[in-house]
């Protein structure tokens, strides 16, 4: 019995040894072409539909395609490698986009993996009218769920997937929503305590404040009592933690709303990434909040001098110049260096924690 206690910490420790070992190897291992193609999900929260993307291994392929702002290393439509592969499903986060991680997505299919993105509805580039309400707050993680189902019912893409090994990566909002799909449970009311400790907080109080003004005008007694019904509201669309998930790779994910019995209730691995001066979202308050939490966390990686925006795929020139804000990194940080080693941590755990052998990659 005392064995089984420990076994579960044993096993992280395994992990934990592994991926210091893999990440030096990953760059070394051979890797095919990819070939993306958008799809469409219902999304049972909005009753409509979600776009986004499966990016997949294919042969070989040097082109680039240009999808709006983004350039992918991709070609579209190409044909696909056969055989079932692990499946990485990726949350963006809030305001962002279903090619926003582009560059990881195609990192990861080109190590044998089907990679599938969507845009979260009232929560990305083109429309954050949902952001505060129970659409964003307890819908994000049941449309990945949706994204899951989706593919694993299509008769296309469920013969390349694996529905035994699948892992979820996200950004910001995207973090606390992969968070949450292996097993975190929000605390909605830690906002106000938050706020009141720190009313200069501009990134989180500001909006918050803003809410709080919108929901006196629209007849509610207090913040406290919406968040509160949220809360009692939280299966609403579905169990948010979904069993079929494996393990969660969390960059700068929002996760000042957890609390200690909602972080210890995670119960498959984690690996934590983020910039050491997040002045968006700063770590003390969420990353590393989290990680002393999380029972089940097998990595945590800070990356000297960055930002919140770092993880966002480095900017092609269009974009920088659309959106130089997000595309600019501190002095001293080379968005493109962090980004080979991210990827390449990413592919490491999810290897891993999925039981993913390097030597099958390309087949």
């Amino acid at each position: 019995m005392k064995y089984q206690c420990l076994q579960p910490f044993r096993n992280l420790l395994w992990l934990a040894l592994l991926l210091l070992v893999l990440p030096c190897s990953s760059y070394a291992q051979p890797a095919t072409g990819v070939g993306f193609a958008p799809i469409k999900i219902h999304d049972p929260v909005n009753a409509g539909s979600m776009p986004g993307y499966v990016f997949y291994p294919s042969a070989p392929v040097t082109e680039n395609t240009r999808v709006g702002l983004y350039d992918l290393h991709a070609k579209r439509g190409a044909p696909a490698l056969p055989g079932a592969k692990p499946l990485v499903v990726i949350s963006h986060g809030h305001g962002g986009s279903d090619l926003g991680h582009h560059d990881l997505a195609v990192y990861l299919a080109s190590h044998g993996f089907i990679v599938a993105t969507l845009q979260h509805p009232k929560d990305n580039y083109k429309d954050t009218s949902g952001i505060g309400t129970p659409a964003v707050l307890i819908g994000r993680p049941i449309q990945v769920e949706a994204t899951i189902s989706m593919l694993l019912d299509d008769a296309h893409w469920k013969t390349l997937i694996d529905p035994e090994k699948i892992g979820v990566a996200g950004f910001s909002a995207g973090g606390y929503t992969a968070l949450m799909l292996v097993g975190a449970v929000p605390r909605f009311t830690r906002l106000i305590s938050f706020c009141k400790a720190h009313p200069d907080n501009t990134n989180v109080c500001t909006p918050f404040r803003e809410m709080e003004a919108q929901l006196l005008g629209h007849g509610w007694i207090s913040t406290e009592k919406y968040l509160t019904d949220i809360q009692n509201k939280l299966q609403r669309w579905g169990d948010p933690d979904d069993p079929r998930v494996k393990a969660a790779f969390a960059m700068s994910p929002w996760s000042m709303v957890f609390d200690e019995t909602g972080l210890g209730s995670i119960n498959r691995p984690v690996y934590l990434y983020d910039g050491a001066d997040d002045q968006f979202q700063p770590i003390q308050y969420n990353t590393l909040h989290a990680a002393a939490l999380i029972k089940t966390l097998v990595g945590i990686k800070l990356i000297p001098n960055a930002g919140h925006f770092v993880f966002l795929a480095p900017c092609s020139k269009k974009m920088m110049g659309a959106l130089p804000r997000v595309c600019t990194d501190p002095p001293g940080v080379n968005r493109s260096t962090a980004h080979r080693r991210i990827n390449a941590d990413a592919l490491s755990f999810f290897r891993a924690t999925l039981h993913v052998l390097p030597k099958a990659v390309g087949n």
